[in-house]
């Protein structure tokens, strides 16, 4: 519970960022998804695996609120459900619950709903919040213009304010800063190990910078895609997930190195401007055979 606690801390300063500048429909997303996580957790285990009750250990909680992270502020209340019966119902319970699921239960519900819902999930209306007065507006994203014009239709977006506050997209995608303070708080109580995160960092950072040299009007570079799309909430809070991860450190990094390469790919040859959430997916399934291949040492073994 402890450790599920300090991920709802680290998400918080995300969390209140999101909400002061998509305002009310933004809180309504974050209520509806952790209260049908945990109502729906609590069903399962109470009617149909006769458990004793799970929610105490916060897992639902996190779950909802990275699920709430991962839609459009626009997303109407009963998409939402849809979206919480997938990662509760689907992705988590179906295994058994926490600790025995392979996917990583918000990314497949964000990626069912893509798939279900494409006009949805891709609107990106900017709706009234508390304290930014802008009248709602829609289009693309700066990924989406980038993979639709090239990277000079983006060549003038100033990094700075995209790292503090990037408004467009996903709540998750509002500000790398309160992400990665969100970060460092995880790695200061000692619940994550920077590996996997830095590995996913350092890989689409290099693949960026070699595309970006051999063409500069065509593919963005390492800074533009590592502040755009879900990459650092992917990489801080969903990459990092204790159960569908590697258990050993140098597993943590061929993991991560994974997802560099699938998510540059998607992004820069695929049909979605955004990869993140397909390529943890990939490497969820990677994940048994990285732990049979590489072992954590143990304590009085060599």
């Amino acid at each position: 519970m402890s450790l599920m606690r300090d991920v709802v801390i680290a998400l918080m300063p995300a969390v209140i960022v999101s909400v002061l500048f998509y305002g009310w429909s933004e809180l309504l997303i974050l209520a509806v998804s952790v209260a049908s996580c945990v109502l729906l957790e609590w069903a399962i285990t109470k009617w149909l695996l006769k458990k004793p009750c799970t929610v105490g250990d916060l897992s639902a909680v996190v779950t909802g609120l990275l699920l709430a992270m991962n839609l459009p502020s626009t997303t109407p209340w009963w998409v939402v459900v849809i979206g919480a019966v997938m990662a509760i119902g689907v992705a988590k319970m179906t295994f058994g619950g926490l600790g025995q699921n392979i996917f990583n239960p918000a990314i497949t519900a964000r990626v069912f709903l893509l798939i279900s819902f494409p006009a949805i999930m891709t609107d990106w209306t900017v709706p009234q919040g508390f304290i930014q007065n802008v009248d709602a507006v829609s289009g693309a994203t700066l990924l989406g213009i980038a993979g639709e014009k090239g990277a000079l239709a983006v060549a003038d977006v100033d990094m700075l304010n995209t790292f503090l506050l990037n408004i467009g997209g996903s709540a998750g995608e509002i500000s790398a800063l309160a992400l990665l303070a969100g970060w460092v708080y995880l790695l200061v109580r000692k619940v994550i190990k920077p590996w996997i995160t830095l590995s996913i960092f350092g890989t689409v950072a290099v693949i960026a910078a070699i595309f970006h040299l051999c063409n500069p009007e065509m593919f963005t570079g390492p800074v533009f895609n590592l502040l755009t799309g879900g990459i650092i909430l992917g990489a801080c809070f969903m990459a990092t997930d204790y159960v569908t991860s590697p258990m050993s450190n140098w597993g943590g990094v061929v993991y991560g190195v994974g997802i560099g390469i699938v998510v540059m790919m998607i992004r820069y040859f695929g049909s979605y401007p955004e990869g993140m959430s397909f390529a943890i997916l990939i490497m969820n399934c990677v994940v048994p055979l990285l732990n049979r291949w590489f072992h954590q040492r143990k304590y009085g073994r060599a």
